[in-house]
């Protein structure tokens, strides 16, 4: 089944997260993943607001997996760690 790979970000440092960017579309490209959203308009409804939301669509759960744990994403975030402030999470869809 599909996933959906969702990121919430508030960014602390803009040329560093500039950066993580520039590697991780091509990192979650090549595992197959498809942005949906990428920073575009929104409303908080509940809980903590964070300015820049991702959400990019994978074949399946294991696929957005082995792209957050493959070199080349694992390259891009040491770029936003400590340039972000984030929570990631991945969803398996119904279909």
């Amino acid at each position: 089944m599909p996933a959906l790979w969702i990121a919430h970000v508030t960014v602390t440092d803009p040329e560093a997260y500039g950066k993580y960017a520039e590697l991780a579309g091509p990192a979650i490209a090549k595992h197959g993943g498809q942005f949906i959203a990428r920073g575009e308009r929104y409303v908080q409804l509940e809980g903590q607001e964070r300015p820049r939301n991702v959400v990019a669509k994978f074949p399946s759960i294991e696929a957005a997996e082995a792209c957050y744990h493959s070199p080349e994403y694992q390259e891009a975030l040491s770029h936003a760690r400590g340039a972000s402030e984030r929570e990631l999470l991945i969803v398996e869809t119904t279909g």
